[in-house]
């Protein structure tokens, strides 16, 4: 209960919806600040969806926001409409970036859906993946709304090769809309859209969260705190199970996310141990017991290529000269070599 009532108060303030073309907006300065409704936008820009899942557990504001992208535009679906209404491509990478050590993962500390930014060793684990992705492509960040996340991937984007700037979309209100707008179409396009939203966030730990996991092991039993910590659908007191957790964090991707795929956009998400987890049980196909023990290391990348409606595992780069990443792909490699071409 105390779960719901928190998502519903951080879904107010932490919406977004599809963005519109970026540029396209440039160009009409006197329509940047607008509510977009049913209507699929034209051109470059992107149709406009809710979560049905969500909407029905979650009081979610849908608003405006936009996208650029370093490959050439396509539409991106509906995915009611998905038949002809895009250009569809062959290929897209993924990425899942689970974010550095915090400062209560320092500590020892459940952190949950505690705000907690980067420990030292966690902002140099976010500088490491970065470097390891830095020669793929990337159109759309995805972030949940805690700072450790978004830290990950704004540090991750500093070692990137293409030099691109990544910018939080704020929707909270139209004020925040309005003064975040950029009115340079060349600093646009040097731009990445980075959307922010609640359904990523870790798993809520209820009554557990800032509590010592060694002093509650030691108070309830190691058994009851390894069954609160890695059954699937065994909640901690007023908190998530893991299956809670794959409820929103699922639906979220195949509303929100999977569509860019599907569009030929380029995506990294970087987000947390168990909303990751529950993304990677959809894409490897899981089941809850598979899903309890898959273990994810902070801030080492993994990377997806979604092909022909397929999520590929590729595993994680190990650097941006790691032939065998590159070779995936055509696509991957041809954005290489031109980046290769570019910085000699």
């Amino acid at each position: 209960m105390a779960a719901e009532v928190y998502y519903q108060a951080i879904g107010t303030l932490q919406s977004h919806s599809y963005l519109d073309n970026f540029n396209h907006h440039q160009k009409h300065k006197s329509n940047l600040v607008r509510l977009v409704t049913r209507d699929f936008i034209s051109g470059n820009g992107l149709s406009r969806r809710s979560s049905s899942s969500v909407q029905r557990n979650c009081a979610v504001i849908q608003s405006l926001a936009f996208q650029t992208s370093v490959v050439d535009p396509v539409l991106s679906p509906s995915r009611s409409n998905a038949g002809d209404n895009y250009k569809k491509s062959n290929e897209a990478a993924l990425i899942l970036i689970r974010h550095g050590e915090s400062l209560w993962n320092e500590k020892n500390l459940f952190t949950g859906c505690v705000d907690v930014p980067l420990s030292k060793k966690g902002i140099d684990e976010a500088i490491e993946a970065g470097k390891r992705i830095s020669s793929i492509p990337v159109d759309v960040i995805f972030t949940s709304a805690l700072i450790r996340a978004q830290m990950t991937a704004m540090l991750a984007m500093t070692q990137h090769r293409h030099g691109k700037v990544p910018i939080i979309l704020h929707n909270e209100s139209e004020r925040a809309r309005s003064w975040s707008q950029v009115f340079s179409e060349d600093t646009t396009k040097q731009s990445i859209p980075v959307i922010a939203a609640w359904q990523l966030n870790e798993r809520m730990y209820g009554e557990l969260q800032g509590l010592n996991k060694q002093e509650t092991a030691d108070r309830y039993g190691k058994e009851q705190v390894h069954e609160w910590r890695r059954s699937y659908d065994i909640p901690p007191p007023n908190g998530e199970s893991l299956e809670m957790c794959a409820q929103r964090a699922v639906a979220y991707f195949r509303d929100e996310i999977e569509p860019q795929l599907l569009a030929g956009k380029n995506v990294m998400i970087s987000a947390h141990g168990n909303s990751l987890r529950s993304i990677i049980m959809y894409l490897d196909k899981l089941t809850s017991q598979e899903v309890i023990s898959l273990e994810l290391s902070t801030g080492i990348p993994m990377l997806y290529i979604f092909k022909e409606g397929r999520f590929i595992r590729r595993g994680s780069p190990i650097g941006p000269s790691e032939a065998g990443v590159y070779a995936y792909t055509r696509r991957l490699a041809l954005y290489k070599q031109k980046l290769d071409d570019m910085f000699q």
